[in-house]
């Protein structure tokens, strides 16, 4: 009697807590696959993922599938079974060379990239909180040092009488400056996509009111710890990125205690002045 041979079944199944499209994500990358065609596996139907396999091989192939969240299962090889050809579209006879659904190409077992490429000027990825104000601050030393050249060119052309000169350093300052923005919106997206929201959110900076407080929920808020709907977690932050950000930490508090230094003698005067003018109402 031949040795038993076994199946790797799935019906869309997750396991507890994984959310349906970081499964997807993470099955898409042990297939090789793209998300689009891995949908086609979320039908309900159950569907074949691996066939004719001993028990050992059986055990290997499930705990690589674990992995990815879904809750796939081992079945005894029986006569009549469910392909993965069943998947396709109507009209097809069989399971192309190329299809997404053909067994992992990857090495049974080998692990799923756990974080992402960082692509600084992209909409895509994701960045997290250190990471964005580390970012920030490199942004904003390599952008003020050149506007300060730009800005003193300007006042000596401005001090001998050039118009030319005060348009051509104005235009190149406008640019400069949608420059910075521009990356500074993009920084932003990729922040916005480590905490699961869409980058269009970005807009809100430009609500009267909102805008004056939500780049700091997005300093705040943490991102998600596994894949979401934007891709895999950034990589742990480096020592460069923590340094760079406790740096920035740092110069935000000494901007703030200045503004705090600066504005307190002033704030005292007013309610003084307040106070007299109140007094001599009530006489």
């Amino acid at each position: 009697m031949s040795e038993p041979r076994y199946k790797i079944v799935f019906d869309g199944a997750l396991q507890p807590g994984v959310e349906i499209n970081t499964a997807k994500l993470n099955l898409a990358g042990l297939f090789k696959s793209d998300v689009t065609a891995i949908e086609r596996l979320f039908s309900g139907r159950a569907v074949a993922l691996k066939r004719d396999l001993s028990q050992s091989d059986a055990q290997t192939y499930l705990q690589a599938l674990s992995k990815t969240g879904i809750d796939a299962r081992i079945e005894t090889e029986t006569t009549v079974e469910l392909n993965l050809s069943d998947v396709h579209e109507h009209g097809h006879a069989a399971q192309e060379p190329d299809s997404p659904y053909a067994p992992p190409q990857a090495n049974v077992g080998e692990s799923l990239p756990g974080f992402a490429v960082l692509k600084p000027l992209s909409v895509e990825g994701r960045i997290g909180r250190l990471r964005f104000l580390a970012w920030t601050m490199v942004l904003s030393l390599v952008t003020l040092p050149i506007v300060g050249v730009f800005a003193l060119i300007g006042l000596g052309l401005v001090s001998g009488d050039s118009t030319t000169g005060l348009i051509i350093g104005g235009i190149i300052a406008l640019f400069l400056f949608l420059a910075f923005m521009i990356v500074s919106i993009l920084f932003s997206v990729q922040r916005l996509h480590d905490i699961g929201w869409s980058g269009w959110l970005c807009l809100l900076n430009l609500v009267p009111f909102v805008g004056s407080f939500f780049p700091l929920v997005i300093m705040i808020m943490p991102g998600n710890t596994g894949a979401n709907r934007y891709g895999p977690p950034p990589p742990p932050n480096s020592t460069a990125v923590k340094v760079l950000c406790s740096l920035w930490i740092v110069f935000i508090g000494l901007f703030l205690s200045a503004q705090w230094s600066a504005g307190s003698p002033r704030s005292s005067r007013n309610m003084k002045a307040a106070w007299k003018a109140a007094t001599k109402v009530a006489r």
